[in-house]
């Protein structure tokens, strides 16, 4: 601004102009001195002697040049001249002129010089060093005396406070639009004012009083303030008013935070985020490679207890893992005229030369989308197909639905009487318990191992090798089959697959067909002093890039554990690698909980672990059930 006003509204300096006027006067007095006209009449020859006579004197002779005298005064003339405007110039600074002035100037023009500048055109606009100390001046006026010098530094120091007034006003007018009014203004107004200038011209109160009119949809409140926060911020003040308790979401955060992964991605309608505690299990040597696995939960002990687990199968000399098959699957349902046409249709797909046809019409909606299989199932004259894809480094739901879609419309080129009921038709199976997911597998399917030995088992789990044995046949396998369980033949396999999904941007409603496991534990080595544990897990469905894989937090765990975003070589290597290493955890998860069970310590570490002291009854008090007083009575020792 400093350097914008000096070059726009630059002032004459009093003291150079009065210099300058000086030294203009005492050049044109010398120059009239030196061609001061002379006959020729006058111009004799120099004699060579001496003339004593007064150079100056009223006779005629005084023209008359016999010797060197007149050239002598001359030359002195012009020196006296410049020595008395020397002296004049001396005298004037020393005793006349007030020199603070002069240096609070070049003072004011160094700084200036030296220090940046926000004005980007002044510092881009080519001008000479020498304009920026000596700037131009639009013109001056003399004045001689000092009332006339009192008068015109009065004059100039007024024009500099109404130049200055002028700026002040014109910074003002620019902001000044910006200024929101203390009344809000009628609707009218504010919508012109937002459909010409835009919202930052509105107060929160008038894009409420927007909102409530409908003129701005409450879901596209981001979009129509250009300010994701502000519109978070916005919607936040409408859902309050509507709660029975007005502060209810004050301990919900929504500043500081990065809305532009969110919107159109992962949320609408946001209003905040939940932190969520993230911790570390770990390490964990898998497949030869160290791993520290992150978990995002809120259920005490599970992160301590899977972190025993990574210590016990790390002494054992770590855990091996195979991915088996990888295909995300969609199921349409579709319905023909009657079952000829039904039994028709599933025998066509079975054709080899047909399922090219479809797989070259899938796989043209995607650079990874690869189709493998389709198969089928008759249920009257419905016919439940079965689309199965690789899909890369994704997850894949949304790309096996648009090559399915694709392949759908072939299909009733050829068959024109087939009727899609729905792209879905709950034969993939998504996010639901199913058996076909069981059989079949989803996503990708992942086995893991390990040798645990006897020393580990009880120096680190508390426990033997024989009683985890006999625990998981009772509970994993018996248990789990007289609850009717399908893929549940785990200790909790889905406690680890939702902390990980959870922290790494999976779809936590996933862990539905994810946590399908079967635990296996037996006796390993000559004497039967090792265990030996398997872990299968058929439907795991995770990627690493789409989804919550973008937000920053869960894209900071994937970096992580080494798998963030696109394989750079191999499409599908990262989420691979993503499966097995949740497939590990969960084996870590499942060695330390049974062994708690089978110690005996479960109770013990969840009251130390897992019991929030928030809320809780005053200390020493205890429930009727567990008073010592009433252990007898029930039958129970104490």
């Amino acid at each position: 601004m400093a350097l914008k006003r000096m070059f726009s509204k630059q002032q004459p300096n009093p003291v150079v102009q009065r210099v300058k006027l000086i030294m203009a006067a005492g050049l044109m007095v010398v120059h009239a001195h030196c061609r001061w006209p002379a006959s020729d009449k006058h111009q004799l020859p120099l004699k060579e002697e001496n003339s004593t006579s007064n150079p100056f004197a009223p006779s005629e002779a005084a023209f008359e040049v016999e010797s060197g005298p007149l050239k002598w005064v001359a030359v002195y003339a012009e020196q006296l001249v410049l020595l008395t405007l020397i002296l004049a110039l001396i005298v004037k600074f020393k005793f006349f002129e007030d020199r603070s002035e002069v240096e609070r100037e070049m003072s004011f023009r160094a700084q200036v010089l030296l220090s940046p500048s926000d004005d980007s055109n002044v510092i881009g606009s080519p001008r000479l060093f020498s304009d920026i100390i000596y700037p131009r001046t639009r013109g001056f006026s003399i004045s001689i005396g000092d009332g006339n010098s009192s008068d015109s530094e009065s004059s100039i120091a007024e024009t500099e406070e109404k130049e200055t007034q002028t700026e002040k006003m014109e910074v003002v007018d620019e902001d000044s639009a910006l200024k929101q009014p203390d009344e809000p203004r009628n609707i009218l107004e504010c919508v012109d004012l937002l459909r010409t200038k835009g919202s930052k011209y509105l107060s929160d109160s008038e894009i409420l009083s927007l909102v409530k009119s409908k003129n701005i949809p409450g879901y596209q409140l981001e979009k129509a303030l250009d300010d994701m926060e502000r519109g978070v911020k916005i919607r936040r003040a409408i859902l309050s008013e509507t709660l029975p308790l007005k502060t209810a979401l004050d301990s919900l955060p929504f500043t500081q935070y990065d809305y532009s992964k969110v919107l159109g991605a992962c949320c609408e309608n946001v209003i905040g985020y939940v932190p969520i505690p993230v911790g570390v299990a770990g390490p964990m040597l898998l497949d030869g490679k160290t791993v520290s696995i992150p978990m995002a939960t809120t259920e005490g002990c599970l992160v301590a207890s899977t972190n025993r687990g990574c210590r016990a199968l790390l002494a054992g000399g770590g855990v091996r893992s195979s991915v088996e098959k990888d295909g995300m699957s969609r199921g349409p349902a579709v319905r023909m005229p009657n079952i000829q046409k039904a039994s028709s249709l599933l025998h066509w797909i079975r054709d080899r030369d047909n399922f090219e046809l479809l797989k070259s019409c899938f796989d043209s909606t995607s650079r990874f989308g690869r189709l493998q299989e389709v198969t089928g199932r008759l249920a009257g004259r419905y016919v439940f197909l079965r689309f199965v894809a690789k899909t890369g480094d994704a997850m894949g739901m949304n790309m096996v639905s648009k090559g399915t879609e694709m392949a759908l419309q072939k299909l009733q080129e050829i068959y024109p009487e087939m009727e899609i009921i729905s792209l879905s038709g709950n034969v993939c199976t998504d996010k639901k318990p199913s058996a076909i997911n069981w059989i079949n597998g989803r996503g990708k399917s992942v086995v893991c191992e390990a040798v645990i030995p006897g020393h580990v088992v009880t120096n680190v789990l508390k426990t033997s090798v024989a009683d985890l044995v006999d625990l998981n046949v009772s509970k994993n396998f018996i248990g789990s089959a007289m609850a009717g369980s399908i893929g549940g033949y785990n200790a909790h396999a889905a406690n680890i697959v939702t902390a990980i999904y959870i922290a790494t941007g999976q779809d936590p409603a996933q862990n539905v067909g994810s946590s399908n496991c079967m635990t296996i534990m037996e006796p390993y080595g000559p004497e039967g002093r090792d265990l030996y544990m398997t872990v299968t897990m058929p439907s795991m469905e995770v990627g690493t890039i789409g989804g919550g894989t973008v937000l920053p937090a869960q894209s900071a765990c994937l970096e992580m554990l080494g798998v963030k975003g696109p394989h750079p070589t191999n499409p599908g290597e990262n989420a691979c690698q993503l499966a097995r290493v949740i497939c590990a955890a969960v084996m870590a998860g499942e060695i330390s909980l049974m062994a708690a069970l089978a110690a005996g310590h479960l109770v013990k570490s969840h009251l130390t672990h897992n019991r929030s002291v928030i809320n809780m009854a005053p200390s020493g008090s205890l429930p009727a059930c567990l008073d010592k007083a009433n252990l007898t009575t029930a039958g129970i020792p104490r």
